[in-house]
């Protein structure tokens, strides 16, 4: 039986040292970078504006949320109702996307980077670094004072910047992927993978400890046995 336990313990312990090992290199560099540096927080330069629901003529009965944004340094109203959300102006009116060119102002206006060019994004694939925002969006790429590239995305029709994007925060996703074992969408921190490698943890752990005093004792009892006659 005890045999038994140490041969399963060296080849599980064995397939749980490069996972564990993967979780230290992943929490290494969690440690060692800022999350707002990573979000690109540190690129941001948001203002400070005024306005409230009462100078929208927009009926809001109906809304299930009211969200009030700068567009351009333009208060404008976004309001979800149970099917649909709606970009309103002071009158009412639904807003017209931005431009390309627009875009590229709103860049300017909130973050400290440079614009380049814009894409628009349509279309939503695994493991894309804008998942969970509506689409569509911009993709504007651009450039900080020392040359490092962002991809900032931006909603066409409220202005604001939903997501900024660099190396630094590939390899964190990258590295989040390696952590929860979740390789493709890195999202699913409840996967199978997860679940089995943390069982294998514990079995492996517990077959540890329990070895470790099965032979302590057995080397405690060596020690007392008196010598054989044939030896003295």
């Amino acid at each position: 039986m005890r045999r038994f336990i140490r041969n399963s313990h060296k080849y599980v312990s064995l397939a749980v040292s490069i996972q564990l090992l993967l979780w230290t290199i992943s929490g290494l560099y969690f440690a060692f970078n800022k999350i707002q540096e990573v979000r690109g927080e540190h690129v941001m330069t948001r203002g400070v504006f005024g306005a409230n629901v009462g100078d929208f003529a927009v009926d809001v009965s109906d809304a299930k949320s009211i969200r009030i944004v700068s567009r351009l340094n333009t208060p404008i109203l976004i309001l979800s109702t149970a099917t649909e959300t709606l970009y309103l102006d002071r009158s009412g009116e639904p807003l017209e996307q931005l431009s390309s060119d627009e875009a590229k102002a709103v860049i300017t206006s909130q973050t400290r980077l440079r614009p380049l060019t814009t894409e628009t994004v349509t279309a939503v694939e695994p493991g894309d670094e804008f998942r969970g925002r509506p689409l569509p969006l911009y993709r504007v790429i651009s450039e900080d004072q020392d040359g490092t590239s962002f991809n900032v995305y931006v909603n066409p029709f409220s202005g604001e910047v939903t997501a900024i994007r660099s190396t630094r925060w590939r390899i964190w996703d990258f590295m989040w992927g390696l952590h929860i074992m979740d390789w493709q969408e890195r999202d699913n921190i409840d996967n199978l993978p997860m679940k089995l490698f943390s069982v294998l943890a514990l079995i492996s752990a517990i077959s540890g400890i329990w070895l470790f005093f099965a032979t302590w004792k057995t080397h405690q009892r060596t020690e007392r046995s008196p010598p054989h006659p044939a030896l003295t």
